[in-house]
């Protein structure tokens, strides 16, 4: 007897997949007519239910809970589901000030490697809120780097006294500015006192607002103390060029004179900020307060003298621009034999350059007068193109994966990572998360010691063939196992000579633990590769 035909129950589409229950009348047992009977009751309910239901809003499915969620992840930059479904495989992972990046690249199918200039950077975090964004560009230009731990407790009261006392001070200034030029005679018109005092105050409100944008600067003032004086005392120079200007165009006046106040407060600036330290580098003792009061008093007669030589020239009627010409060359020269002459004791970039070179080169460090006289003053701090860089953005000194992953495993008992890219022509040096002050001044070290191999396997090159007009880095590193190679052995050189290095140039009296090489705030964190 032929047996009857598949009874097929159709579930509801809440369910995964369709299953088909075969009940065979000579099979059933006990316990799976049960399970049938069982399974047909819940389907029928479930009918019923959706029946009931037709005419409300359709509850959120799972398919469209996943895609939402989906969605949500990709608008935050994680696309966890792209790892496993498509061939981006992640490298990396990068923070700076709490905000995280994944850094993922794409793997070919076919060779199983990846593909050069395909790292991409994905953001781990939800956008700031503008308000977050205006708090932060406030606290940028109003407290200090690291605030609160950056300072003591006492800071926050004396500064909001000191604010207090500026705010009345500012007001006193525009009634004392009118009266001072009513009582000078400007003119017998009584609106012409206060329309000059507007603009006078106009002028020095520029130079305010001049002064605030560039306090911005911040630990610059401490690294680069010697470059942004020097900067500052050309900035003066160039304000006064654009006050004499105003004779010249007296219709333009007022934006002159903010422009040229502007400048002369932003000069202001470099010089209050990089006083102390530069009269603390001098000071033996506690008696900093003793040496300030006395190279301000220095200042103030040489200030003095020059004021009554200018008014006895100025009665002989001389030429403007050539009297202005030769004393700004004065000026100018000795602001540079100025900031020469300063000894200080600890390495900024410049100081660090010159104290690795000179290691790298002869085998021994420079002392203190030594490695200040070599200093690079007119280095500005904002300028880019520094051989060496410190603390960058992985996507800065990596394009290729491959180069990445090769490289890795030579530092992996290291806090950094050490780089070239030929493209740019600079050496890059990564700081993981976990490097402390040694870690920095060892990786600092180590782009060096990178930067002494490639220059002189450039110059070795060059010797044995000329260089390409066109080109304008010289690729001495064109493959991965050549780059390898080339960090390989600095990794050598390194470990034997950071020791020495440290040992000499503390005997010379140079203070490595107060080193100001001022790197960037990115940082290598760990990362879950298992995607």
């Amino acid at each position: 007897m032929a047996s009857p035909p598949p009874i097929k129950l159709k579930q509801s589409q809440s369910t995964s997949a369709a299953q088909t229950l075969t009940a065979s009348s000579s099979s059933l047992s006990a316990h799976d007519a049960r399970l049938l009977v069982r399974e047909t009751l819940r389907i029928s309910a479930n009918l019923a239910s959706s029946n009931s239901n037709a005419t409300e809003s359709p509850p959120l499915s799972l398919a469209d809970s996943a895609e939402n969620q989906s969605r949500n992840r990709r608008r935050l930059g994680l696309v966890e589901e792209e790892y496993v479904n498509s061939s981006l495989r992640l490298i990396c992972c990068e923070e700076i000030d709490g905000r995280r990046w994944n850094y993922v690249a794409e793997k070919d199918s076919l060779s199983g490697t990846f593909r050069k200039g395909s790292i991409r950077a994905l953001t781990m975090h939800t956008p700031p809120a503008p308000v977050e964004d205006l708090m932060s560009f406030v606290r940028s230009y109003v407290v200090p780097e690291g605030f609160p731990d950056s300072v003591i407790p006492s800071y926050v009261p004396y500064m909001t006294w000191r604010a207090l006392k500026h705010f009345f001070g500012g007001a006193m200034g525009v009634f004392t500015t009118q009266t001072l030029l009513t009582s000078v005679g400007v003119s017998r018109n009584r609106a012409a006192p206060g329309a000059v005092a507007i603009n006078w105050i106009l002028k020095d409100g520029a130079g305010r607002v001049g002064k605030m944008l560039f306090a911005r600067q911040g630990k610059k003032f401490d690294y680069d103390l010697k470059q942004l004086r020097f900067t500052g005392d050309l900035l003066m120079e160039l304000g006064a060029g654009v006050e004499l200007a105003t004779a010249a165009v007296p219709h333009l006046f007022l934006p002159l004179a903010c422009a040229a106040n502007v400048v002369k407060n932003v000069a202001a600036v470099t010089s209050t900020s990089t006083r102390t330290p530069i009269y603390k580098a001098f000071a033996k003792g506690e008696n900093i307060g003793d040496v300030t009061a006395k190279g301000e008093c220095v200042g103030n007669i040489a200030d003095l003298l020059g004021t009554g030589l200018s008014l006895m020239i100025s009665k002989r009627n001389p030429s403007l621009v050539t009297t202005f010409s030769l004393l700004s060359c004065g000026y100018v020269f000795s602001s540079y034999q100025e900031v020469k002459s300063v000894v200080l004791h600890t390495m900024n970039r410049a100081r660090f350059t010159v104290a690795v070179d000179s290691f790298l080169k002869t085998g021994r460090v420079p002392s203190l007068e030594e490695g200040n006289l070599n200093e690079k003053i007119f280095s500005f701090p904002w300028l880019k193109d520094r051989p060496v860089v410190l603390g960058p953005r992985f996507k800065d000194a990596f394009q290729d994966p491959g180069v990445y992953l090769s490289i890795e495993p030579l530092f992996e008992k290291e806090r950094y990572i050490v780089t070239y890219n030929p493209s740019k022509g600079k050496v890059y040096a990564l700081l993981k998360d976990q490097a402390k002050s040694d870690d920095i001044l060892k990786a600092a070290f180590h782009a060096h010691v990178l930067l002494h191999f490639v220059q002189s396997s450039n110059e070795s090159q060059s010797c044995a063939q000329k260089q390409s007009e066109h080109s304008k880095h010289s690729d001495i590193v064109s493959t991965t196992t050549d780059l390898e190679a080339h960090i390989s052995e600095s990794c050598k050189m390194v470990s034997k000579s950071y020791g020495i290095f440290k040992s000499k140039a503390a005997d010379q009296g140079w203070k490595m633990s107060e080193s100001l090489l001022n790197p960037g705030r990115a940082r290598l964190c760990a990362s879950d590769k298992s995607g």
